[in-house]
């Protein structure tokens, strides 16, 4: 007996968009050869099976940086570091009576990760100087973050005591720029 031949069905027309891999993999729009998704979720990976604290990576005209906090897994990377760490930790111990003495000072942090500068321009006076007064509210400095000035304001009144920090200068978020004496 011969089998009756089933009619043929046209194919649907599809009404999902199949995207490209480099379309998929670079959700964070860096068509120039920046870093997509996959890209960081590698590097992400990266950072936690070696246990290194931090990774910059700049590509395509951006900057990612990644870092770990916390303990991380202990490597061969790490184990010289904390050689190094065990001899020098009798030297913050012997400072311990100095820190007393800076206790009543307030400090100036830094809320972002940028770069440091004293003055609104290369050519311009400094915001403030050691030994000036500063009001609350007062700009004492700019961090510069992504191309952003963002100017940075004294959230206590005093005497600047010292300036940590040198004009241009990294600066990490919570980083000590300035120590303030309460006045």
């Amino acid at each position: 007996m011969a089998k009756a031949k089933r009619p043929r069905r046209k194919p649907r027309p599809r009404t999902a968009v199949k995207l490209k891999p480099a379309e998929t993999d670079n959700v964070l729009g860096a068509p120039d050869g920046g870093l997509g998704l996959l890209e960081l979720r590698k590097l992400i990976r990266l950072v936690q099976r070696t246990g290194i604290g931090e990774l910059e990576i700049s590509a395509g005209g951006r900057t990612v940086r990644i870092s770990q906090h916390g303990t991380g897994p202990v490597t061969a990377v790490t184990a010289p570091a904390s050689a190094h760490a065990a001899p020098a930790a009798p030297a913050p111990a012997a400072a311990a009576p100095a820190a007393t003495a800076t206790d009543h000072l307030i400090p100036i942090t830094s809320p972002m990760v940028g770069t440091f500068y004293r003055a609104p321009a290369p050519d311009a006076d400094p915001y403030v100087e050691t030994g000036d007064t500063v009001e609350i509210g007062q700009t004492v400095c700019i961090v510069e973050a992504m191309k952003l000035m963002n100017e940075i304001e004294s959230e206590t009144r005093g005497r600047i005591v010292k300036i940590l920090v040198e004009n241009a200068q990294p600066v990490e978020f919570g980083q000590k720029l300035f120590l303030v004496e309460p006045v």
